[in-house]
């Protein structure tokens, strides 16, 4: 089976650093930053050289090893955790890397390469358990980036596209443009057509209007956080396309493994979002669009609620309609065999 599968963004150099593709130049240039120290590494995610929860928790880890040989440890994991405030992957992967002796170099780099593998497994384990869940014969629509550019490797979202792909259930995939700073366009399309899927952009107003003709079977998205009671903060737009799936009848798919999962923050009303610059929305390719007087509103995520959310896709398992009850029992049974419906 062809799992079109060939792209990883993040890599540990044998002398010892990270190397990050660099996000910012594709489609038009495939480029890589090499990071030899935690600092490089947290400019590197602040900057969106990486992005994605699970690549910028991988990328954490690799940095964690790098902290190690700064000249304040504890400062530089500190500047590092601070780097993206809503990827709750970030901190996860901080929190593992702190059970490692800090003076323990190699112990730091093996649990570093644990956290890289086993996100590529448990990719490819949702990709599984979410194809299994779409029709044949009908297409899907996906928003920002979710594919091994977002993770250590195959995806979350796009895992689960990519294999329903490799399925031959789907007549196509369309992306959603994903504004401001278009990783649907620019990073999706870009992926999905690298590894061979045929790729269809839209820009993300046409959503609704997409849903509208019947052709879509799912609306299938990643999470950089999903809380307690379900509600899951993802890049924004994300609510808009569940709001729009919910009116017409389209599944609404979220995708993430078990380290996105937040069970200490009650509902999206405690998670902290992300705002960037007025110019990320006020111009486009570097050159300015919107009036010299104009203002933005520009939050980088929205929050779903979880009444919105039909399927819950981990590596741990399939949950319906995310509730409260149902991901404590999701992960109270982590670790046992997943598949089934919760």
């Amino acid at each position: 089976m062809n799992d079109h599968d060939s792209i990883r963004p993040v890599r540990w150099l044998d002398d010892g650093g990270v190397q990050l593709l660099d996000q910012r130049r594709l489609p038009h240039r495939v480029e890589y930053v090499d990071c030899r120290s935690a600092e490089e590494v947290t400019t590197a995610i602040r900057d969106m050289v990486v992005r994605g929860a699970p690549a910028i928790g991988i990328a954490a880890a690799y940095g964690a090893v790098l902290a190690a040989a700064a000249p304040d440890p504890a400062a530089a994991l500190a500047r590092l955790a601070g780097a993206r405030p809503t990827a709750v992957n970030l901190r996860w992967a901080l929190s593992r890397m702190a059970r490692v002796s800090p003076r323990d170099r190699d112990a730091l780099l093996n649990e570093a390469r644990r956290i890289h593998t086993e996100d590529v497994a448990a990719n490819r384990r949702m990709g599984e358990l979410g194809s299994a869940l779409i029709e044949r014969g009908r297409a899907v629509l996906t928003h920002c980036n979710t594919g091994s550019l977002a993770t250590g490797g195959y995806g979350t979202a796009l895992g689960v596209i990519r294999r329903a792909w490799s399925d031959r259930r789907l007549t196509r995939v369309y992306a959603g443009e994903t504004r401001p700073w278009l990783q649907g366009a620019r990073l999706t399309a870009w992926e999905l057509i690298e590894d061979g899927i045929p790729a269809t952009v839209l820009a993300d107003g046409a959503a609704a209007a997409l849903l509208r003709t019947g052709e879509v079977g799912w609306v299938v998205v990643g999470a950089d956080r999903v809380v307690a009671n379900g509600d899951v903060a993802n890049k924004i737009g994300t609510y808009s396309l569940a709001l729009a799936a919910r009116a017409h009848g389209v599944g609404f798919m979220v995708v993430a493994p078990t380290s996105t999962l937040d069970p200490a923050v009650a509902s999206g009303e405690g998670i902290p979002l992300e705002w960037r610059g007025d110019d990320e929305v006020l111009g486009m390719a570097g050159r300015r669009i919107a009036p010299p007087a104009a203002s933005a509103w520009n939050p980088v995520f929205d929050v779903t609620p979880a009444g919105l959310v039909d399927v819950l896709v981990t590596e741990a398992g399939v949950v319906k309609r995310p509730d409260t009850d149902s991901l404590a029992d999701l992960m109270a049974g982590h670790g046992a065999s997943g598949g089934e419906m919760c």
